[in-house]
């Protein structure tokens, strides 16, 4: 298995403790590469002004003064991190899969997301999206709001509020859209600059990042000037890429004289040579667009649930972990049905089995170990030194109960964390830190 041992809303949340140093007992599991998780039964986990010290099998004389809470029997994970979701599409997830990507969008995306021009629509809207991820397992997230400033906004505000740490991203789309949802690109440009300008220097935990929606809803002279404010500003890139055939065939003829769906981004500073991006899917990337990729340090947002949804395919995963390429987890609501990034785990292993079974077994499943790197430290690298208790990594932090998951058999430690992709959700969280912060 590769183990080694060793509904709240943002505006009646209890207000999160300030930063702080304390130690915290427990079941300790998190990961350190792609094939190995670290467990310690009853180990000790301390934070130091928001940061991990360390994690220890007895308690160093050093932190011995440390206000110390033991969670007893209960599992202590790294918060888990969602690299791609929309935030507007949560009203509607679970509906539509019986819909390829292109005809998703236009039945059901695109009329949802012109609702949110609506700034009551979109406060009620919000407020239920915020309210189940700050529940969730997920600490940290990248997220695609809508093209409306005023609502982009509101999400930011509420997110700030909810003591997550997250990237948000006003969507950019100038053509290929219906009429309610497309900017000219002079306004795709005024409104993506007085929208920095309004959230510069206001959140702690709320940061922009840069968000074409794709290829296909974005023309040249809008790339090029997205491209532009990304240096400038040095903010992160989000997007999509290699999600569906379809798609592919489409941005080849908007753009020949990219080679790559890849080279269509690069070719306007988008694609990670100069800040950081993220692209989620890549599940029919070639060899070119996987080297550009590497090459660029783009992370891969992995989209299990949502690439079944939506019948786009199944991503050889576990080649871009081998090949050293960037990888995460990602729930791409609404894509994906559930913000619940442990079922994300789950969902990612079973695709990579039918992957080896009917397309290439030459290329072997995922493991549990596997996953829980992508939800944890791989995903969390977008952020910096993040989803690892190794020291001066951010302590983010989830407290799993599972006594509820009654069974007769006398469970170790490694099968106790190898059931929480199958059978845990919010409800099995009892408590939260993010950067040190318990949120509850």
């Amino acid at each position: 298995m590769g183990i080694s041992k060793k509904k709240v809303t943002p505006h009646n949340t209890k207000k999160v403790t300030d930063m702080n140093s304390f130690v915290l007992k427990g079941n300790i599991c998190f990961s350190k590469n792609p094939h190995e998780i670290q467990l310690y039964d009853n180990g000790y986990l301390v934070c130091i002004e928001g940061k991990c010290r360390g994690v220890f099998t007895s308690l160093p004389q050093e932190y011995c003064h440390l206000p110390l809470k033991d969670y007893n029997n209960n599992l202590i994970i790294p918060g888990l991190t969602d690299l791609h979701l929309h935030a507007p599409q949560f009203a509607f997830r679970g509906i539509g899969s019986d819909r390829e990507l292109l005809d998703w969008l236009n039945t059901y995306t695109f009329p949802e997301e012109g609702k949110y021009r609506n700034p009551a629509y979109a406060d009620k809207a919000y407020d239920i999206f915020v309210s189940e991820l700050q529940r969730s397992a997920t600490t940290r997230s990248v997220i695609f709001a809508t093209i409306h400033r005023e609502a982009t906004m509101l999400l930011m505000d509420k997110l700030e509020a909810s003591g997550l740490v997250t990237m948000v991203g006003k969507v950019n789309m100038d053509r290929n859209a219906p009429d309610y949802l497309t900017e000219t690109t002079e306004e795709s440009i005024r409104e993506t600059r007085r929208w920095l300008s309004e959230a510069a220097g206001k959140y702690q935990r709320t940061k922009p990042i840069i968000t074409p929606r794709f290829v296909p809803s974005c023309t040249d002279e809008l790339m090029t000037a997205l491209g532009e404010i990304s240096v400038e500003y040095h903010l992160p890139v989000q997007s999509h890429l290699s999600e569906n055939l379809s798609e592919i065939a489409w941005v080849k003829e908007l753009v020949p004289s990219a080679e790559t769906y890849g080279e269509a981004y690069e070719k306007f500073n988008l694609f990670g040579r100069d800040v950081p991006c993220v692209m989620a899917h890549c599940v029919h990337s070639p060899e070119a667009e996987l080297e550009l990729l590497k090459k660029n340090g783009v992370f891969i947002a992995h989209s299990p649930d949502s690439n079944t949804n939506l019948s786009s395919g199944i991503a050889p995963v576990n080649k871009y972990i081998q090949q050293g390429l960037k990888v995460g987890l990602a729930s791409d609501v609404a894509g994906g049905a559930d913000v619940n990034m442990l079922r994300m785990m789950a969902e990612a292993i079973r695709a990579s089995h039918l992957r080896w079974r009917l397309i290439d077994s030459g290329l072997p499943a995922l493991t549990f170990a596997n996953v829980f790197y992508l939800a944890t430290k791989g995903g969390g690298e977008f952020f910096g030194k993040v989803g690892s208790f190794e020291p001066e990594y951010e302590f983010d932090a989830i407290i799993i109960d599972d006594s509820s998951l009654a069974t007769p058999r006398e469970l170790s430690l490694t099968e106790r964390m190898e059931r929480l992709p199958y059978l845990a959700d919010s409800r099995h969280i009892r408590a939260k830190y993010v950067s040190g912060q318990q949120l509850f």
